[in-house]
């Protein structure tokens, strides 16, 4: 499905956000944790708002189209009282940052990574439509106040439990740690290494795709009850806060062994929260990873069934590539998604002041 271009744009505005893989230290960023501490790592594949700007007029009678390209839907919100149309997140993150009154737009969004990936997906998409919207009017939203913003649409706006790690990276892009002071007020600690470092991290890294989008269950809402009725110094969130610091040290150190130590650490205080989130598709990849040399795995997210895990592989590539190729023949869901680091977070600009279209 094609958008409509009768009417030429006078301006369209691009902009990318990655998504997060490796989020050790993760629930530790919520609500009933109140203070965290989590590393995370940026990679591609990019998530893509790009907006196509009209002037509003009688030949346009849809002030807002959006096109939801992965779901081939394009469409424009009709919302009810107190509902949403088809993509709340998207309509949410329009109506929090508002159109200017005498603009048109569409909208169209689009993201390789699979959804429900756990790897901050919809962090990332709303990042970058907020970061397009932003360049709408005068003034720019700091990557602070973009992830801030992104935040507030899902648990404000939506009612989601939702951290705050995910907005962050995405807005910030590199190798993150952050500190949860209070929730939500962080500081983001980027970490600079050499590119040596940065390249065999890139290339020990694996990012596999378990099939099935995953999505909140009756477990996490038992996680949550149970911490939350633990209170934020229980010894089961400290332990997941307990790997972010060895994470970061590890990278800056170069030591990858280091790291798979506190990736495997993170997931077993995962384990420790509720069994089930660490589901069997997840321990099956670790499994195979651990026969081919992986020295580190983490489930990415909150855990539980579908999502994604992140492999840290050992030394030899080719065992790598072998390991790849026993995941995805054992099970005909389980892909492999290519990544890379990246060094940039939200990237956001105008194609018409990039040369003659």
């Amino acid at each position: 499905m094609q958008p409509d271009n009768r009417q030429r744009p006078v301006r369209t505005i691009n902009a990318v956000a990655p998504i997060r893989v490796c989020d050790n230290g993760g629930w530790t960023d919520t609500w009933f944790a109140e203070h965290g501490k989590i590393f995370n790592i940026a990679v591609y594949p990019y998530a893509e708002a790009q907006i196509q700007v009209f002037p509003l007029s009688n030949a346009r009678p849809d002030r807002i189209v959006i096109y939801a390209e992965n779901y081939g839907e394009r469409y424009t919100p009709q919302p009810q009282p107190d509902t949403w149309d088809r993509h709340p997140l998207l309509e949410a993150a329009i109506q929090r940052m508002g159109v200017p009154n005498d603009l048109a737009l569409e909208v169209t969004i689009f993201s390789e990574a699979p959804a429900g990936a756990s790897t901050g997906t919809s962090a990332a998409v709303t990042v970058a439509l907020i970061g397009a919207l932003d360049y709408l009017t005068p003034g720019r939203l700091t990557p602070h106040e973009v992830a801030y913003t992104a935040q507030a649409v899902e648990t404000d706006m939506l009612r989601q439990q939702c951290g705050i790690q995910d907005q962050l990276c995405s807005a910030y892009g590199g190798i993150n740690y952050i500190e949860m002071f209070d929730y939500p007020h962080s500081s983001v600690s980027q970490i600079q290494v050499p590119n040596t470092i940065w390249w065999e991290l890139e290339r020990r890294m694996v990012l596999i795709y378990l099939g099935k989008s995953h999505s909140s269950s009756d477990v996490h809402v038992k996680v949550i009850r149970d911490l939350e009725n633990a209170g934020p110094n229980a010894p089961q969130i400290d332990a997941l806060r307990a790997t972010a610091a060895p994470s970061r040290d590890a990278v800056y150190a170069g030591d990858f062994v280091a790291l798979g130590r506190a990736m495997i650490a993170n997931t077993d205080a995962q384990r420790n929260l509720h069994p089930d989130l660490i589901g069997q598709d997840a321990q099956q990849v670790i499994d195979i990873a651990r026969e081919h040399g992986a020295v580190g795995w983490k489930v990415n997210g909150a855990g539980g069934e579908g999502g994604s895990v992140t492999l840290l592989c050992g030394d030899h590539s080719a065992r790598k590539r072998a390991m790849i190729r026993e995941i995805e023949a054992h099970n005909a869901l389980f892909k492999n998604i290519p990544i890379y680091l990246s060094r940039y977070g939200l990237r956001v600009w105008d194609q018409h002041e990039g040369g003659r279209n």
